[in-house]
């Protein structure tokens, strides 16, 4: 048994595989200027708006204004004071305070509300999505004069009936419940923002494990449990990360109860609050850019250890 294999004659002409790629690449020269045209706005912007100033604050955090000698270059210096600066690691322990009170509850609440809105036993969804998600589209801002103003010990409505009810005005102000107080305000803020995370991260997740787990015998608590709560496990780390952020980025609250409450909230209350008093009170704006930088160092370490933590767990 023999093969024979036909040789195309010499004269023959080939097919001109060279031209063709070097017309297909000329075709999508075009397509990549409009590429790095639509990009080249954002990467400006990026760069002047975030870069920029990121080099900058690292470099004014190398200097101190001295006295004598004007400004001086310092190196690390001012980063071994902030280290050693009590008002700042009591603020930092603050915030992480703050967050194993504020977030868990958070989270939690977002993923009940996403849960029960996924269930499809809920009427008027649209209608409880809508109003979960509005406190969100409120200003941090206006959330906070309005929760002071609900917290007032004179003038707010819980004192209103407590005074009506002959009983003592509660005291959201004091020291002991200062912290309670904003983790609430936050949470009424942004538990609707991370049900809506959740919520799209559970309509992505196939029905027929649901079905299946029905013909099982298995109700609809425990494929919450079960399925749809491992399934959106990225989602759950993404929120838990955009919180540990936010946690530590917090200003706008307690900068506006300080008003309410001078004696409880002081100038290092957190450390954003504390950055922006160096900065625009004392006028140290080097060693507030060194305040801001560390705190940055803080927060990559912790939402790279929780990453890495959570990346571990899932490959046991």
């Amino acid at each position: 048994m023999s093969s024979t294999t036909t040789a195309a004659p010499r004269g023959a002409a080939r097919p001109p595989v060279a031209a063709a790629s070097r017309r297909r690449s000329s075709l999508k020269r075009p397509e990549k200027i409009a590429g790095y045209l639509f990009v080249t706005p954002f990467l400006v912007v990026f760069l002047a708006m975030i870069v920029m100033p990121l080099v900058y604050s690292g470099y004014l955090s190398l200097f101190r204004e001295q006295l004598v000698g004007g400004n001086a270059f310092v190196g690390l210096q001012n980063y071994v004071d902030a280290l050693r600066d009590a008002a700042f690691i009591e603020g930092v322990l603050r915030v992480v305070r703050f967050f194993f009170l504020q977030v868990p509850l958070m989270l939690a609440l977002g993923l009940l509300f996403a849960l029960i809105l996924d269930s499809g036993r809920l009427r008027l969804k649209r209608f409880v999505r809508l109003s979960i998600f509005v406190p969100y589209a409120v200003p941090s801002v206006i959330a906070a004069i309005m929760w002071g103003y609900l917290y007032g010990p004179d003038f707010g409505p819980f004192a209103q009936l407590a005074d009506a009810v002959g009983a003592p005005a509660p005291q959201f102000l004091s020291a002991q419940w200062m912290l309670p107080s904003i983790a609430n305000i936050v949470t009424w803020t942004f538990a609707g923002y991370n049900m809506i995370i959740l919520y799209a991260a559970l309509r992505s997740i196939p029905t027929e494990l649901y079905e299946a787990a029905r013909i099982d015998g298995a109700g609809e608590v425990r494929i919450a449990w079960s399925i749809k709560v491992p399934a959106i496990r990225p989602a759950l780390l993404l929120t838990l990360i955009f919180s540990i952020i936010g946690s530590f980025q917090l200003f706008n609250e307690p900068n506006l109860m300080r008003n309410l409450a001078p004696n409880v909230i002081g100038t290092s209350y957190t450390p954003n609050l504390y950055a922006y008093n160096l900065a625009f009170v004392n006028q140290e704006i080097n060693y507030a850019a060194a305040i801001a930088f560390l705190l940055g160092f803080v927060v990559m370490i912790v939402s790279y250890a929780v990453q890495l933590s959570t990346q571990r767990r899932e490959r046991r």
